[in-house]
């Protein structure tokens, strides 16, 4: 066979590989914008539910679609929701910080527009009735530098029978006490679930909380956590890393 005859045919083999993964990339980047998108916990404020370096799943079309919906982030106009729906309460939800939209942010949607949200006693009361508070023993409450300290678990039942788990560090936190907020139309309310350790909702913008959340800037919920790994560990020799893979957090729901 010549040179000239095996030219043509091997730029044709070349040209449908590359159209092969071009369509791949597309696929991939479609279902990522569209269906579902990894994320990655960097902090403590959603302690127990989340750990620090837990890798979650976020669906996006629960929610429909809005400019914070791209898997990159783009400065946009801000625009209203496609197909919108609003989350029900004690969703944990993936959103783009208000005071930085290419920061993402992971929280629990504790009130819903019309609500009345009031802490009192690090008790949280939603419409002027008190969130049902179990204890569950105790806890280990890391911070965002790896060291840890003792905190009381209660399980928490909101309005509709929705129970998680939550952390308290102190008695008399400095968000314990708040006035009561009527969260306005296109916004939510969200938490921590580690109450002593997380800038929610009851930190405004300014001081570098959530504030009322605009519900164009939620990016999916978290329905899963696929895997995770102890950041502590690489204090440890190399060698030990892949003791750090927590192993019975893989594949499980996000409640």
């Amino acid at each position: 066979m010549s040179a000239e005859t095996s030219t043509p045919s091997t730029v044709r083999r070349w040209g449908g590989q590359i159209v092969q993964i071009a369509a791949i990339v597309l696929v991939v980047l479609v279902a990522k914008g569209a269906l579902a998108e990894p994320f990655y916990v960097p902090s403590a404020s959603m302690e127990p539910t989340l750990l620090i370096g837990d890798a979650l799943l976020a669906s996006k079309y629960p929610y429909g679609y809005s400019t914070a919906s791209l898997p990159i982030h783009v400065s946009f106009p801000e625009t209203s929701r496609v197909f919108g729906e609003l989350p029900k309460r004690g969703d944990v939800v993936v959103f783009r910080w208000p005071g930085d939209r290419s920061q993402v942010w992971v929280k629990r949607v504790i009130g819903l527009p019309g609500d009345r949200i009031q802490m009192r006693g690090g008790q949280v009361w939603i419409n002027g009735q008190a969130t049902a508070l179990k204890p569950d023993g105790l806890g280990e409450a890391e911070d965002d530098n790896g060291s840890s300290e003792p905190a009381r678990r209660y399980v928490e039942t909101l309005p509709g029978g929705i129970s998680h788990p939550i952390f308290k560090i102190h008695d008399n936190g400095r968000l314990d006490d708040t006035v009561e907020v009527t969260v306005p139309p296109g916004h939510l309310f969200v938490m921590g679930d580690n109450r002593d350790n997380s800038a929610d909702s009851r930190v405004p913008v300014s001081q570098g909380g959530v504030g009322l959340l605009p519900t164009d800037n939620l990016v999916g919920r978290v329905d899963a956590i696929v895997g995770s790994w102890d950041m502590g560990i690489r204090s440890q020799p190399v060698w030990t890393w892949l003791s750090g893979f927590r192993l019975a957090r893989f594949f499980t729901a996000v409640h």
